[in-house]
C-alpha cells in the first residue's frame, strides 16, 4: 500500500504541476470509499500534504475507512470535509477501485457532479466494470488512472472513461492474473510484424490480394478498399467488379477485371464492400468463400453470410469485420454493453476471427483470445473508412499474416492514419483523406520498430 500510495501521490503531483504550474499551495480533494482503494488515496493524501498541497477528504463510509490511512492522513494535516471545495485543483477517485460493480451511488455521483476539477482515479473510474469495461450510468470520467502492476481489461474496453493510464510497479506477482488473453499491439509490435520486401521478393511473393467490391451504385467502395490495399504495400492488388474503370482511374497499379473467372491467382480475398445483397452478390460471396484461401468478409458480404451462415463452415482462415449493426445481423442480437463477451461469443460460434469496429476495435479469435486497439478518438468514424480498413487487412492476409494479427495491425495503422489526416482530431475528414495518410502512418509506425 505504501508503494501504491507513493505512485498515486507522484502522478497527482505531476498533474498539478502540468495543469497549475506547480504543486505547493494547490488543493486536492479525495473521494474515499471503504477498503484498500480508499486507503491508497488517504496515504497518498498524507504524502501530498508534505509537499504543501492542501488536501480535503470526503469519507463516503466513515465507519469503514481504512484506519491506518485515515490516521496517517489526519497526522499530516489533511481535513475531513462534507463537500469538495470550489477551488479544488484535482479530485482523486478512490470510491471502489477494482472491487466495484454497478453505477455510482447517489452520494458519490452528486460529489463528482458538483466539481469541474479533473479526476485522477485509483485503479479505475468508479462506475466502470473492471471485467467487462461496461460504463454504468452514472460513472466517473477520469483524465488519468493510476493502476498497479499491469493494465486491466477495462482500461482498454472503457478507454474514453479512463483517460491516460499510468502503471505503477508495486512488486505484484502477475503470472496468474488471467488477463493475458486480452492484449493490445504496440506500434513497435505492429512495425515488426508488418511485411517488408526482402532482397529476393517480387510482386507475387509479397502477397497478391483480390478484392471483390463496389457496384454501379457504389463504385466508391471499390476505390477505397483498393486504396487501402495498395497503401498497405500489397505486392499486387487484383480487383473484380463493376467499378473496374473507376478503380483503374484512381489506382492505375491495380489489375482490374469485371468477372471472378478472370481475376487470376491471389493469396487472399476481400469480399463485400458495396457489392449489394441480391442473388448475384450472394453468388460472388459463395464462390469466394468456397476457395481454400484466407477471406475477409465485410459490409454487404456480412449481410449475405448472416442469412447463409453455413458459408462460414470452411477450413481456411476467415476474418469478419462488422460494425455494430452488421454484428447484430450476424449474432442475432445487439452487441450490448459487454462488447468483449459479445465478440468472443460470435467468434466461437462462427469459427471465424471477428473484428468488431469502433473507437475500441476488438479482434477475437475463435479460441477466445482478443486483441484490442484504442484509436484514441473517432476521426475514422466516417463513411467509407471501413472499406479502407478491409483493404489494409486484406493485404496483410495475402502476405501470410494470421487473421487476428492482420485485423489488429490493420486497425492500428488505420487509427494512426485517421489521427494524422485529422490533425489529432482537429478537423473532420473523409475516407479518402484517411487512405491518403496511410503511407505517413506506416512510416510513423515503422520508426517505432527500429
Amino acid at each position: 500500500m505504501a508503494r501504491a500510495a507513493a505512485g498515486v501521490a507522484r502522478v497527482t503531483a505531476a498533474e498539478l504541476a502540468a495543469r497549475c504550474g506547480g504543486v505547493y499551495g494547490r488543493r486536492a480533494g479525495l473521494v474515499v470509499g471503504a477498503g484498500n482503494n480508499g486507503g491508497d488515496a488517504l496515504y497518498a493524501g498524507a504524502l501530498l500534504r508534505r509537499r504543501g498541497v492542501a488536501v480535503d477528504a470526503v469519507l463516503l463510509a466513515p465507519d469503514s475507512a481504512h484506519p491506518g490511512g485515515l490516521a496517517a492522513f489526519r497526522r499530516a494535516g489533511g481535513r475531513i470535509v462534507e463537500r469538495l471545495a470550489a477551488d479544488t485543483d484535482v479530485v482523486i477517485d478512490a470510491v471502489v477501485g477494482l472491487g466495484g460493480r454497478g453505477p455510482l451511488r447517489p452520494a458519490a455521483a452528486e460529489l463528482f457532479a458538483s466539481t469541474a476539477a479533473p479526476v485522477l482515479a485509483v485503479d479505475l473510474p468508479s462506475g466502470v466494470d473492471p471485467d467487462t469495461g461496461v460504463v454504468h450510468d452514472p460513472a466517473v470520467r477520469a483524465e488519468v488512472c493510476v493502476t498497479f502492476g499491469e493494465r486491466r481489461l477495462a482500461h482498454l474496453l472503457a478507454a474514453p472513461s479512463c483517460g491516460r493510464v499510468e502503471v505503477v510497479d508495486i512488486g505484484l506477482d502477475l503470472t496468474a492474473s488471467g488477463a493475458q488473453d486480452v492484449a493490445s499491439l504496440t506500434d513497435r509490435e505492429v512495425a515488426l510484424l508488418w511485411p517488408r520486401p526482402g532482397p529476393q521478393d517480387d510482386k507475387y511473393t509479397q502477397g497478391v490480394v483480390g478484392i471483390v467490391a463496389g457496384s454501379a451504385r457504389y463504385p466508391g467502395a471499390a476505390v477505397l478498399s483498393t486504396a487501402g490495399s495498395v497503401a498497405a504495400t500489397s505486392g499486387m492488388t487484383r480487383y473484380v467488379g463493376a467499378a473496374a474503370p473507376q478503380v483503374v482511374t484512381h489506382r492505375p497499379e491495380v489489375v482490374a477485371v469485371t468477372g471472378l473467372a478472370d481475376a487470376g491467382t491471389v493469396q487472399a480475398w476481400v469480399v463485400g464492400p458495396g457489392i449489394g445483397t441480391d442473388g448475384d452478390a450472394e453468388t460472388l460471396v459463395e464462390q469466394v468463400l468456397a476457395t481454400e484461401l484466407p477471406v475477409l468478409v465485410d459490409a454487404d458480404g456480412l449481410t449475405v453470410v448472416a442469412r447463409r451462415p453455413e458459408l462460414l463452415e470452411r477450413a481456411a482462415p476467415t476474418l469478419l469485420t462488422p460494425h455494430a449493426g452488421e454484428f447484430e445481423r450476424l449474432a442475432g442480437a445487439p452487441v450490448g454493453d459487454d462488447r468483449l463477451s459479445a465478440v468472443r461469443a460470435l467468434a466461437a460460434r462462427s469459427g471465424s476471427t471477428v473484428l468488431l469496429k469502433g473507437r475500441i476495435t476488438l479482434v477475437a479469435a475463435p479460441d477466445g483470445r482478443v486483441l484490442g486497439n484504442d484509436a484514441g478518438g473517432s476521426a475514422a468514424a466516417t463513411a467509407g473508412a471501413g472499406d479502407v480498413l478491409s483493404g489494409i487487412a486484406g493485404a496483410l492476409l495475402a502476405a501470410g499474416t494470421p487473421p487476428q494479427l492482420a485485423g489488429a495491425a490493420a486497425a492500428r495503422a488505420h487509427a494512426v492514419a485517421a489521427r494524422l489526416a485529422s490533425h489529432d482530431g482537429a478537423i473532420p475528414i473523409g475516407a479518402s483523406a484517411l487512405a491518403a495518410a496511410l503511407p505517413d502512418a506506416l512510416r510513423e509506425i515503422g520508426e517505432a520498430g527500429r
